[in-house]
């Protein structure tokens, strides 16, 4: 038996495509007010994520909406996942 690794079609790729389009929808159906109240939302959501029903996974999402119509929130997220790609496994 080899170890040879069986090609996942849902790799980045797939999470890049889905998160254009989640983008792409937000901005066409979503008024720009809304989306920072919910960025907002999500992060302090994301504060209490020990509690059952929030969770941390709330807090980078909240940041990633807010992200679309905040350049510098966008560009800190740009510049922390690059040192995150970067950094050796």
């Amino acid at each position: 038996m080899s170890a040879e690794r069986i090609p996942d079609d849902r790799g980045t790729g797939f999470i890049r495509r889905q998160r254009f389009r989640l983008v792409r929808w937000l901005r066409r159906h979503v008024p720009p007010g809304l989306r920072g109240v919910v960025g907002i939302l999500l992060v302090i959501g994301g504060i209490f994520g020990a509690l059952p029903v929030l969770g941390f996974w709330m807090l980078p999402l909240g940041l990633l909406v807010i992200a679309i119509d905040c350049r510098e929130v966008k560009r800190a997220f740009r510049r922390r996942l690059s040192r995150i790609l970067r950094r050796p496994s």
